[in-house]
C-alpha cells in the first residue's frame, strides 16, 4: 500500500488510479552539449506496456518527495511512464544553476537523449507548471515529432520579465523565489523557504536593499543581485525571453491557469498568440492560486495528454473554459477575450471618484485635473492582502483591514458599475513603486501594478492593467481603485 497515492487521490479528488504498483528508476544521466551531466527519475508502473508515453517534467525542485508524489506518481498510475529530470545546476545534476539561461539548450538535449531509450514508447508529452512549464516553451519551436503535446500551467513564456519594468520594479516575487531556490537542497528546504514569508518580508525592509538576501539567506543570491540591478532589456536576461517561440508550435497546447496567479496577464498573452497563428490550443481559467491544491488541472492534463499521445481527440468542447466567479460554475467561450466584452477604461477624477469619461483637460494639451495628493510612509506602506500573488496568502481574503486604513495613505476612488462578466479592466493614475496585492470582500481579483507613463501621452498621464477577471453580481458591484504606497 502506497500512502502518498491515496493521500494525493483523496486532496486533489481524483478517480482512483490503474495502478498504485510503480518502479522508479534513480539518477539516470542525460548528457548534455557541453559535457554537463542532468540527473532523472523514471517512474512507471510494473510491467508496463512499452507503448506507454512519456511525460517529461523538467524541474529545478528536485525530483523526489512533495514533487514526486504530487506530479509525477499521479501521471505514472494513470496512463504515462513519467521521466523527472533536475535541471542544470539543481539535485545533482551538473553544471551551475543559472534560473532560465540554460533551459532550452538542456531541453532540447533531453528530448534527443529520451527518444534514444530502450524503454521509449514512442511519444511525448511536455507537461508541469510555473518553471516547469516555462521549459515548455524553451523548446516550443523546434519539438521532434515524437512530442505530441504541451501542457504549461501558471506560466508563461517570459517568466520573470514582466517584474523588471523600469517604470516599476516589483520585487516580492523574484526576491522570495531567489531566496526559496538559494535554499531549497538543505533537508526540508522547499517547506522551510515556502514557511519564511515572515522573515523575507523582513528582509525587504533591509538598507540598502542590496544586502536583502544576506538577510534572509546569510549570502548574495547571484539571482537577487541581477533582479536588483538590471531592467529587464538588459544583456543580463537576454535569451530567457520566448514570447518569439510561442507561434511557431507545431503541437496541440493546454493551457491552464488560475484568476488568482501573477502569471496569468503573460499566460493569457500567450495563449492569444496560438489563437491569432491558427495553432491547436485549448485555455482553462479556475478560481485559482498559483499553488493552489486542486486536482482539476491534473485530469484535464490527463485527458488532453493521453488523447494526443494516442493520436485520438480530447472530448469535444470550445477551446476556452473559463470559471465564473459569482455564478461559481464554469462557461464555455469560443476565444480569449471572449466575444462581446471589449476591455474598459476608466479614468481618476477629482474628489476621488471614478468614471468611464475623461476628466477635461486629462491628455489634452489645453491642461490637466489637479492633483490628489497623499501621504507615503515607508516604515508603515500598504501591506499586502490576498489577490495576485505567488506564495501563500494569496486568493480570496477579507480585506476589511485593509481598507480601514488612513485615507490619507490610501485614498480609495470608487464607481458602481453594472454586473461585471469576463473582461480586462484597466484604470489610470499617478506612478507609484512594488505596491500592493489584495482583493476587495467578495469581489474581483485584484494586483496594483506598477504604472508607467504611456509614451504616447502627457507627462502625469499613466496606465495600468488589471488583472483579468471572469465575474458576474446581481444589480451592480462596486469597483474602487486604491493609490496607495
Amino acid at each position: 500500500m502506497n500512502l502518498s497515492s491515496h493521500l494525493i487521490q483523496r486532496l486533489l479528488r481524483l478517480d482512483p488510479p490503474q495502478t498504485r504498483d510503480l518502479v522508479t528508476e534513480r539518477d539516470l544521466r542525460v548528457p548534455m552539449p557541453d559535457g554537463a551531466v542532468l540527473l532523472a527519475d523514471r517512474y512507471a508502473p510494473r510491467g508496463a506496456d512499452p507503448s506507454l508515453p512519456t511525460a517529461l517534467i523538467r524541474s529545478p525542485y528536485g525530483r523526489r518527495g512533495l514533487i514526486a508524489a504530487g506530479i509525477a506518481r499521479p501521471l505514472a498510475e494513470r496512463g504515462f511512464q513519467v521521466l523527472m529530470q533536475s535541471t542544470r545546476g539543481t539535485f545533482g545534476s551538473g553544471g551551475v544553476l543559472d534560473p532560465f539561461r540554460h533551459e532550452r539548450e538542456d531541453g532540447l538535449a533531453t528530448l534527443e537523449w529520451v527518444v534514444k531509450q530502450p524503454w521509449f514508447g514512442g511519444t511525448i508529452v511536455l507537461a508541469g507548471g510555473s518553471y516547469l512549464g516555462y521549459v515548455q516553451w524553451a523548446v516550443a519551436d523546434s519539438l521532434p515529432p515524437e512530442v505530441k503535446a504541451m501542457i504549461p500551467q501558471v506560466t508563461e513564456s517570459a517568466l520573470t520579465l514582466e517584474f523588471l519594468r523600469k517604470d516599476g520594479l516589483s520585487l516580492e516575487t523574484p526576491f522570495s523565489w531567489g531566496v526559496m531556490v538559494a535554499g531549497q537542497e538543505r533537508r526540508l528546504g522547499m517547506l522551510r523557504g515556502m514557511a519564511h514569508a515572515r522573515k523575507n518580508r523582513r528582509a525587504l525592509s533591509t538598507l540598502p536593499l542590496g544586502e536583502a538576501d544576506v538577510a534572509a539567506i546569510g549570502r548574495h543570491s547571484d539571482y537577487v543581485q541581477d533582479v536588483l540591478a538590471c531592467d529587464a532589456d538588459q544583456p543580463r536576461w537576454a535569451g530567457i525571453d520566448h514570447r518569439h517561440r510561442v507561434a511557431q508550435v507545431s503541437v496541440p497546447v493546454c493551457s491552464i491557469g488560475g484568476w488568482y496567479d501573477i502569471f496569468l496577464p503573460g499566460q493569457l498573452r500567450d495563449f492569444r498568440i496560438l489563437q491569432e497563428a491558427g495553432r491547436p490550443a485549448r485555455l482553462m481559467v479556475g478560481p485559482w492560486t498559483h499553488i493552489s491544491a486542486d486536482g482539476t488541472p491534473l485530469r484535464e492534463s490527463i485527458e488532453f495528454g493521453l488523447a494526443h499521445a494516442r493520436g485520438d481527440q480530447p472530448p469535444p468542447r470550445p477551446p476556452v473554459r473559463l470559471y465564473v466567479m459569482g455564478e461559481e460554475a464554469w462557461r464555455d467561450f469560443d476565444s480569449w477575450p471572449p466575444p462581446g466584452y471589449p476591455p474598459q477604461l476608466f479614468h481618476l477624477q477629482p474628489g476621488g471618484a471614478l468614471s468611464v469619461q475623461p476628466v477635461k483637460g486629462d491628455g489634452e494639451a489645453g491642461g490637466e485635473s489637479a492633483a490628489d495628493r497623499y501621504r507615503y510612509d515607508p516604515a508603515d506602506p500598504t501591506p499586502a492582502v490576498g489577490g495576485v500573488r505567488m506564495g501563500r496568502g494569496s486568493g480570496r481574503v477579507d480585506n476589511t483591514a485593509l481598507e480601514a486604513r488612513p485615507p490619507h495613505q490610501a485614498p480609495g476612488l470608487e464607481r458602481r458599475v453594472p454586473a461585471l462578466r469576463p473582461q480586462p479592466r484597466h484604470r489610470r493614475a499617478a506612478p507609484h513603486r512594488d505596491p500592493p496585492a489584495g482583493r476587495r470582500p467578495g469581489g474581483l481579483p485584484r494586483r496594483d501594478a506598477p504604472l508607467g507613463r504611456h509614451p504616447a501621452r502627457p507627462a502625469g498621464v499613466t496606465a495600468a492593467p488589471c488583472p483579468p477577471p471572469a465575474m458576474t453580481a446581481g444589480g451592480s458591484l462596486r469597483l474602487r481603485a486604491r493609490a496607495a504606497g
